[in-house]
């Protein structure tokens, strides 16, 4: 929950404003404000207060504890221009709740916090637990020192300006190692606790039967991921606590798919008791990973509790994400944080100078030229099953006559996916040209690069007798001069000469160009690949200059 405070109409009017944009996330603390601030700053996890940040540092300032416990704190002058992270910038979330303050409120965000200030990823913030000397190799990083980055285990990170060597370490790993000095050590959520217990099963043994086998390992429990055990034991008192004191989620499988995973150690007894021969090493395997401790037993007599652990791989994260039409104000805030988010940039040079400006520090960034699609896609797949984090690039929306269809025909089962839509050309030429696109609509190529003219053609055909409004994409090249001259012919068929046309070139870019035109009249010697056109069907009117389709196909009789 995020408290607000006010002292002020003027900011009780933008607390008020701000309330009503996140009914759910907010609670407003009235009365005297250094009670409103005390009350807020004990039962929420962060603050608005709409009032001098000297007053505020007063106000808070006897009741800080440290970093990692404090509400996160932003401040918000009386004007409402500026919305400063005050407090807690990374641990408690400040830096990113005065981005979205300022949002909202149309101010400017104001954040201090160093690696924020250098656009660096923090090493508190990657969401993984975190030992070491956090503001030492931060501060060597913003210094442009020599930082090594160790990944013992593939996982995928932010971009971080790393060296090969260096006089600062960071450690990835899942092992049980002390930090040095001069380093950091990220703990990846790499290892599953595969657990069984008897019907009783006290918490204490089970815990210290998974604290113990942890730690003659050399395994960190702080990269425990999940306990995972089979469903017949899903509310066993003693496993349910043991997850809850880890901090981890308890997941859990049927006897059928437990049964059918191939295990060092099978036994009678489970197969008898719960429907297979193996629960602690089936659970830990059954998603798949490297065995590193085989079943082991409580040191109780009888032993009621048998755990294994496994490591599962990194899984990498491929991020198909889509640029809109080009103009920077037409690029989603969500393709914006994937683009932050990637250590690995895959794209076409052109599409790569428009976004450089908005990388992280260290990203690689792999650009080709025209027409090598499938090989981007290729590259993009085989870095994110390198447990990378990857973005893969197009224009418009990735998913239309974009990259999202070769790289998902690369990936399989063993990368995460995230798919980022984006405007696409025929949005952006459709709110250009006014409202063309106000009911059914299709969109074609009418490149035959991929796809045989003849299907092409058929395509056309039936959108013509359907009635339905098409947009071109890729209408003609220098090399491709009359398959939109034979596109137009097969809809003139079927719709009058005056079925307004529209002619978008460059739509959103600063050199675009749009004009209304008809069926009739159009000059396909005016059109070329960076063009979208659309044409009407038989209910599109122009009004006003403006292309327009009724959502319904009854237009109200004009008064003669």
């Amino acid at each position: 929950m995020i408290g607000l405070i006010s002292a002020t109409a003027a900011g009780a009017a933008a607390r008020d404003r701000l309330a009503a944009a996140w009914p759910d996330r907010t609670r407003v603390y009235e009365g005297p404000v250094g009670d409103a601030v005390g009350a807020a700053f004990a039962q929420c996890e962060q603050l608005v207060c709409f009032l001098a940040t000297g007053a505020v540092v007063r106000l808070v300032a006897p009741l800080l504890s440290g970093k990692t416990a404090d509400p996160g704190v932003v401040c918000v002058d009386e004007g409402g221009r500026f919305a400063v992270s005050l407090v807690g910038g990374h641990a408690g979330g400040a830096n990113e709740l005065a981005r979205e303050v300022a949002e909202v409120l149309g101010a400017e965000p104001v954040v201090t916090t160093a690696t924020d200030a250098a656009d660096l990823p923090g090493l508190d913030t990657l969401g993984l637990p975190v030992e070491g000397d956090v503001a030492g190799v931060s501060r060597a990083l913003l210094d442009g020192e020599a930082v090594a980055l160790r990944a013992e285990v593939a996982w995928p990170l932010p971009p971080l300006p790393v060296a090969a060597e260096g006089s600062y370490t960071i450690r990835l790993t899942d092992r049980l190692v002390e930090t040095a000095e001069r380093q950091v050590v990220l703990r990846p959520p790499s290892l599953v606790v595969g657990v069984g217990a008897s019907k009783g099963a006290p918490v204490e043994e089970v815990l210290g039967l998974i604290e113990g086998v942890l730690r003659e390992a050399g395994l960190s429990a702080a990269s425990v991921a999940e306990l995972a055990t089979v469903d017949a034991k899903a509310e066993e008192p003693g496993i349910v606590e043991a997850a809850r004191r880890v901090g981890v989620p308890l997941v859990t499988y049927s006897a059928g798919e437990l049964a059918a995973v191939d295990v060092p150690n099978p036994s009678d007894a489970p197969l008898a008791a719960v429907g297979t021969p193996s629960v602690a090493e089936a659970a830990a395997l059954v998603s798949g990973g490297e065995l590193l401790v085989p079943k082991r037993k409580s040191a109780a007599s009888p032993a009621m509790a048998t755990c294994a652990v496994v490591r599962r791989p990194g899984r990498g994260r491929l991020a198909v994400v889509g640029l809109g039409p080009g103009a920077r104000d037409l690029l989603t805030p969500r393709a914006k944080a994937e683009l932050r988010r990637a250590s690995v940039l895959v794209g076409l040079d052109q599409y790569v100078e428009q976004i450089r400006d908005l990388l992280r520090p260290g990203t690689r960034i792999l650009e080709s030229g025209l027409g090598a699609e499938e090989e981007r896609a290729r590259t993009a797949v085989e870095e994110a099953r390198k447990g990378r984090a990857v973005a893969l690039i197009g224009s418009g929306d990735a998913g239309v006559y974009a990259m999202a269809s070769p790289a998902l025909a690369e990936a399989s089962d063993d990368i995460d996916v995230v798919g980022v839509p984006g405007v696409t050309a025929a949005l952006a030429a459709g709110a250009i040209l006014g409202a063309p696109l106000g009911h059914d609509h299709v969109s074609i190529s009418l490149s035959d690069l991929h796809t045989p003219w003849e299907v092409i053609e058929r395509r056309v055909r039936a959108a013509a007798e359907a009635d339905i409004v098409v947009t071109f994409y890729n209408p003609r090249s220098r090399g491709r001069d009359w398959q939109l001259p034979k596109a137009l012919d097969i809809l003139a068929e079927h719709r009058a000469p005056t079925t307004p046309v529209g002619v978008v070139r460059n739509a959103s870019r600063p050199d675009e160009s749009a004009r209304l035109t008809t069926l009739a009249a159009l000059d396909p010697a005016t059109v070329d690949m960076m063009t979208v056109v659309t044409v009407g069907n038989t209910a599109t009117r122009e009004i006003a200059g403006r292309m327009v389709t009724p959502r319904g196909y009854r237009w109200q009789e004009e008064p003669e």
